[in-house]
């Protein structure tokens, strides 16, 4: 996948002298305080869930994905520092104004997930969709996904989603008298589209890698919604015996996972949801009750932290972590902030203004919906 011009430029920025990497973890948490403090409302931290807790301790704001694009929008700060994934921080900078300037505090952390659908590939298989008279179709990006991405979604009259609204989003969607593109994750589309009570035979998975999708003329006649098959890596780990493994282990254990997982994974929880619910699941659950939790290893590890009157466990008995999530450090953090503070910030997050109208659109569109 090509470099763009501002990632060449992250790797090639030189931060200002700085001491960081030889503090402990104290002390640099200590020094980012300390930061935080004297640019005062000119800074705001966010943070997703997946962070490492030392970054979540620092940080502002920590939530999921809708939670997160909702703060940058209402954001005043100048400085926004955002601990979290490439697509993430685009989606801030679409949602600022452009006196606002927002920093990926890791820039080389990415999404696998997102470079799964580039916006040639896509562009393709709108036309061979066009070709092959499928009729009325409007796209539905996850907001895990390019800012080039979303921008093709607001052009063509879609709109994008988080797991917290994907049913939501995709039945609006709907409404509209239109067949549903769904993008780029192929196991949250089918999670959304069988909530509205869609049957399995109207969905149809369109392989990246094949002409139309893979699909023969019937299949993409009957399909109400196409599922682009792209995946997250971490909930790929969960798999359908894990469930089994728990309930026999400890009796009367809920198993809860993040739509992310596989169709045969949640047909075997007690209840699925974005970060947000889960966490608010197992927050307001009775002492002694028992929890095993179907996402990354970060987020159950702090609600076990935060809940010691509970069982609280992964689901999977691998380590099922986000390396991209927990390619920031405080250290990442501090280094940001001292740039700004000494007037020498590193280069923003910057979506190009005529991407970013176009994907703005698809944005407010989900916020509206949601």
């Amino acid at each position: 996948m090509a470099r763009t011009r501002m990632e060449d430029r992250m790797e090639a920025y030189v931060p200002p002298a700085s001491d960081a990497a030889s503090v402990s973890q104290d002390e640099t948490a200590a020094r980012i305080r300390e930061l935080k403090a004297s640019l005062g409302s000119d800074v705001l931290l966010l943070a997703h869930h997946y962070q490492r807790d030392a970054v979540v301790a620092l940080a502002d704001v920590v939530g999921d994905s809708l939670r997160l694009a909702r703060a940058a929008a209402e954001a005043t700060a100048r400085h926004i520092v955002f601990c979290g994934v490439r697509f993430m921080a685009e989606t801030a900078d679409i949602l600022t104004d452009p006196g606002q300037a927002v920093y990926l505090a890791e820039a080389s952390a990415g999404c696998s997930m997102a470079d799964m659908a580039s916006v040639d590939a896509l562009e393709a298989a709108w036309d061979e969709l066009a070709a092959a008279g499928a009729g009325k179709v409007l796209p539905l990006a996850y907001v895990n996904s390019t800012a080039a991405l979303k921008a093709f979604v607001g052009r063509h009259g879609g709109l994008t989603c988080t797991s917290s609204n994907a049913a939501q989003a995709l039945s609006w969607l709907l409404s509209q008298g239109a067949k549903a593109f769904f993008f780029p994750d192929e196991h949250l589309g089918r999670v959304a589209a069988r909530e509205l009570g869609l049957p399995l035979t109207e969905t149809a998975v369109w392989d990246r890698g094949k002409a139309r999708g893979g699909l023969d003329a019937r299949a993409m006649a009957e399909a109400r919604v196409y599922l682009w098959n792209g995946f997250c890596v971490v909930h790929q780990m969960f798999e359908p015996q894990d469930a089994a493994a728990w309930r026999e282990k400890e009796p009367g254990i809920r198993v809860i996972v993040h739509p992310e997982c596989r169709l045969d994974v949640i047909g075997e929880a007690d209840a699925y949801g974005s970060t947000e619910t889960l966490s608010r699941m197992v927050d307001a659950a009775p002492a002694g009750s028992k929890w095993a939790v179907g996402t990354e290893i970060n987020l159950v590890a702090r609600l076990a932290e935060r809940n010691p009157d509970k069982l609280v466990v992964s689901l999977s008995p691998c380590q099922a972590i986000c390396a991209n999530m927990y390619r920031t450090r405080p250290k990442s953090v501090l280094r940001v902030l001292e740039a700004v503070a000494a007037g020498t910030p590193p280069p923003p997050v910057r979506v190009d203004p005529a991407v970013a109208g176009q994907a703005r659109l698809a944005l407010e569109r989900m916020l509206a919906c949601a």
